[in-house]
Order: C-alpha cells, then sequence, then structure tokens
C-alpha cells in the first residue's frame, strides 16, 4: 500500500492517556533520536503494518469538515503549526472521545513523517497510535564482576498495533488508513476520534468491484443458473485476471470479457444495483486498477476445487481442459487433459 524506504521521521513526541487525569502525562519535549538506528527500529514499528493496507478513508463531518477536530489538528500540524502545542490538542481530543468504561490507558505517539510513497508520489504524513497492550521480552545483563542475569521487560515490540491512523496529506481530502485491534464495544477509534468515510478513490474502487463480483459468482450466480463449481472457479479466475491484465477497469468491457453470456451479464448488472444500494456504496464505472488492491483481494478468491475429503483440485487456467461426467456406476467424475506432471 505505502513505500517508507525513504521516508523521514521529522518530529515524534509521546503522552500517556487515562481516564483518570492523574494518570494522563503530557510530554513538553520531543524526543531526540540517537542515531539513524533508533530511526529505522521506529519506521519499521509504527509504518510496516501499513504496507498491506489496501482500503483508504477520508475525514468526514456532518456539517462542515473544519469542524471535524483531528482534521483541523492534523492539518495545523502539516501547515508547520507548533507540533508540540497540536500534539497536547491531539491528546484531548482523544481523552475527551474515549467515555467507554472498556477503553484501556496506554501511551499515545504522534509522529511526523516526510516522504512516505504511496502510488509513487511522495507525501508528507502524520501517524497517531495508541499503544494499550505491551509485550513482554527477557533482557541479558551482565556486570562489571562478570556475572550475568536476566530482566523481563514489558515494551513496544513489532506486535500488531492496538490502534493507529496514518494521514497522508494528499491534495484534500487527505487520505487516511487505519489500524483498530480493539473490541467492538469501544470503536470510538475511527467513528469519533478520527472520524471517517470510505473514500471515493481507484483504491477503493477496485476493492468494491472484487468484493461484489466475488459475492455475485459465489453466492448468485449459483441461485440464477444451473452452474458447476469448476465453471464458477473459472469466472472467479477470469475475474482477478482481468484486474491483473489490465491497467483501467471499463465496467462494460469487464461484462463481456468475464462474463460472455448476455444472461449472465443482465443477473450480474441486476445483483450490482441491490448490493450496491443495500451496502451504501458509491462507486464508479470506469477508474484505473489499483494494484495493491487487486494483490490483497486475490487472495481470498478460492479456486480450489473440493470432491469428499478425498481430492482438492487447484484451477487455474483453462476451463477446456476439465470435463464433468458420470460414469456407468453413476458416480460422479472430473476428467483432466494434460501434458506434464511434476
Amino acid at each position: 500500500m505505502i513505500e517508507f524506504n525513504e521516508a523521514d521521521i521529522k518530529n515524534l513526541i509521546f503522552h500517556r492517556i487515562s481516564n483518570e487525569n492523574e494518570k494522563c502525562f503530557l510530554s513538553m519535549d520531543e524526543y531526540a533520536f540517537s542515531g539513524i538506528e533508533e530511526v529505522e527500529v521506529f519506521k519499521k514499528i509504527f509504518l510496516k503494518p501499513f504496507i498491506n493496507h489496501a482500503t483508504t478513508y477520508e475525514f468526514k463531518h456532518e456539517i462542515d469538515i473544519d469542524l471535524n477536530p483531528l482534521f483541523k489538528l492534523s492539518k495545523a500540524i502539516v501547515e508547520n503549526n507548533d507540533f508540540i502545542a497540536k500534539s497536547h490538542d491531539i491528546h484531548q481530543h482523544l481523552k475527551t472521545v474515549s467515555k467507554h468504561p472498556n477503553i484501556k490507558d496506554g501511551d499515545l505517539f504522534i509522529v511526523k513523517y516526510d516522504a512516505i510513497q504511496l502510488n509513487q508520489i511522495d507525501y508528507k504524513a502524520l501517524g497517531i497510535y495508541k499503544i494499550e497492550n505491551k509485550e513482554s521480552f527477557i533482557e541479558t545483563t551482565t556486570s562489571n564482576s562478570g556475572a550475568i542475569g536476566l530482566q523481563f521487560k514489558q515494551g513496544i515490540g513489532s506486535r500488531k498495533l492496538d490502534k493507529a491512523c496514518l494521514i497522508l496529506f494528499t491534495d484534500e481530502p487527505y487520505t487516511i488508513l487505519t489500524i483498530d485491534n480493539g473490541s467492538t464495544e469501544a470503536d470510538y477509534w475511527q467513528n469519533e476520534f478520527i472520524k471517517i468515510n470510505l473514500k471515493k478513490d481507484d483504491i477503493n474502487n477496485t476493492n468494491q468491484f472484487l468484493t461484489l463480483t466475488k459475492t455475485f459468482l459465489t453466492e448468485q450466480l449459483p441461485t440464477d443458473f444451473n452452474v458447476s463449481k469448476a465453471d464458477q472457479i473459472d469466472l472467479l479466475n477470469r475475474s482477478v485476471d482481468y484486474f491483473k491484465t489490465h491497467e483501467s477497469f471499463d465496467k462494460g468491457e469487464f461484462e463481456q470479457e468475464v462474463f460472455h453470456h448476455e444472461n449472465i451479464i443482465k443477473s450480474f448488472r441486476n445483483f450490482d444495483d441491490t448490493y450496491s444500494q443495500q451496502n451504501e456504496l458509491d462507486k464508479a464505472d470506469n477508474f484505473l486498477i489499483s494494484p495493491q488492491a487487486v494483490k490483497k483481494q486475490a487472495r481470498v478468491f478460492k479456486t480450489v476445487l473440493k470432491l469428499d475429503r478425498n481430492f482438492h483440485i487447484y484451477i487455474h487456467g483453462d476451463r477446456e481442459l476439465i470435463e464433468q461426467g458420470v460414469d456407468e456406476k453413476r458416480r460422479k467424475l472430473y476428467k483432466l487433459y494434460f501434458e506434464e506432471e511434476s
């Protein structure tokens, strides 16, 4: 999703946040890195989890986007207003929306970046991270007398981030990536702290059409037509191949190349209308295909034909090389044609 090899951390500060005022702590100074190794460790912990994210968001507000507190604060930071003071304001905003009793205390990190790449373009970015659960590790120690020992500690490492958002300062609306591994009853992170909607961009258009197509082929198509599992898998393969081999998406072209038959195309269009309305999707019929979204979505397009508990057939290519039938004992069979085995 993003590239951060050339990214640079410009500012970093951390605070302690809690519902109890006496447990809160505000740093008055930015963290001073001791060297490039520290910078690389922070980048790995705070940016690597976003690499495979293939869903983007944007700030929202019911009346005016300028009334969204985090939008206003993040915009002030990228415009080089007082980083430390604005980080205190972000801390207060998060504390204000953290009303649910299940919300945990945590360490709040706020990081300003340069040169994070999205679609091969460099952007400034702001990362906001709340670490609620620390991992245990063992530290070995030695003394001047030669004695060695072990110390058990807790800290922040490579485990999943609890809550995070990365605001990329693209043209407005800004592009936001989020992580929320908290409990469902405490969904304040996205709905109240950040306040976001899905962004209408090529990434989400790609995601939505692939999800729509998979749902149609696996749920609706077998209801509307007498279609074999092998034919169903062939259509799944052709759908993914279209997105892998084209730079841009055209709905009409996609329907003809993948479905071929007018009856199936008509069924797909009806399903598209109903599915989009039920899920409140606002998709485009023409857009640039996002390779990152295709790569992630392709993993859930199952192309395995399971036969009882005896065989799994992985279908990757030519549907014409598979025949389905019944033998003289009325047993179902598949006949496979091939040139080499390995």
